[in-house]
């Protein structure tokens, strides 16, 4: 009887330090639940002038076009490649003033409270305490398209 006690309290105990350890090593994405969920798929040929600005690091655009979101993105050209951001406010359900926006080429801001993040890396520095929600990409540089998907 006390072998099944400890068998049973082994096993909770394992289970409960596979699911914390799974959800600590995992990106971390977060979002408030209210964040709205978009299908996106949007092609940048980035040859085109209109997205000259991703030539150079630190360089970026807003992408608004069909599967860019339900408030478009943000794309930015870093060392390493690129970083797109939704433009949804990540920390708080979207209303008229929740929308980001690039303020002085540095940051990421959102009019509603102010919160901001660092542009090239979307590290919070103000009010929010995560992210901007990111997406996967893949670059053909033969092609120079940048597809963007989640």
């Amino acid at each position: 009887m006390k072998i099944k006690k400890n068998l049973s309290l082994f096993i909770s105990l394992l289970t409960f330090s596979l699911l914390t350890f799974s959800s600590a090593c995992s990106e971390r994405n977060e979002t408030v639940s209210c964040f709205p969920n978009a299908a996106i798929s949007a092609q940048l040929n980035l040859s085109l002038p209109s997205y000259n600005a991703l030539q150079n690091v630190g360089g970026w655009i807003y992408v608004n076009e069909v599967g860019a979101g339900t408030r478009g993105l943000i794309v930015v050209r870093i060392t390493s490649g690129f970083k797109v951001y939704d433009r949804n406010a990540p920390h708080i359900c979207p209303d008229a003033e929740t929308t980001l926006e690039v303020k002085n080429g540095t940051s990421v801001h959102c009019p509603k409270d102010n919160a901001e993040w660092i542009l090239i890396t979307g590290q919070p520095t103000a009010v929010a305490n995560v992210s901007p929600k990111t997406y996967g990409y893949s670059f053909d540089s033969s092609s120079n398209v940048l597809s963007i998907y989640n």
